[in-house]
């Protein structure tokens, strides 16, 4: 499936646009892997439009704020981090069930013992 993303920059005062495309499932069935998967997407989506030449391909899911709105079509996910923000959907699959898929994902990938950082 094609799904849109916008990614904006700190430093920057317009969205980079591009159109990915997710080899598993379709967002109406979608599992945990699906949705780290996406996450993952999104969060590299901005690392690429920061560093284009960058071959970085390891994503920590966690640091970061998130959110899923309605939008025509369906919902998006919005991610901020330091660098940036990234939009990616609209997908089709009721918010409260992407809500708890991603909330499950994040609790699956937070540490196990407290992080000093």
């Amino acid at each position: 499936m094609q799904f849109g993303l916008e990614v904006v920059l700190r430093d920057r005062d317009s969205a980079i646009a591009e159109k990915r495309t997710h080899d598993g499932n379709d967002a109406s069935r979608w599992t945990e892997a699906d949705v780290e998967q996406i996450l993952k997407t999104m969060l590299l989506a901005v690392e690429h439009a920061k560093n284009p030449g960058s071959d970085q391909q390891f994503v920590a899911l966690r640091g970061f704020s998130w959110i899923v709105e309605p939008s025509e079509g369906g919902v998006v996910i919005a991610i901020e981090i330091p660098t940036g923000a990234v939009v990616a959907g609209p997908f089709d699959i009721p918010q409260p069930a992407l809500d708890a898929l991603i909330s499950r994902v994040l609790a699956a990938a937070a540490p196990s013992r407290p992080v000093i950082h």
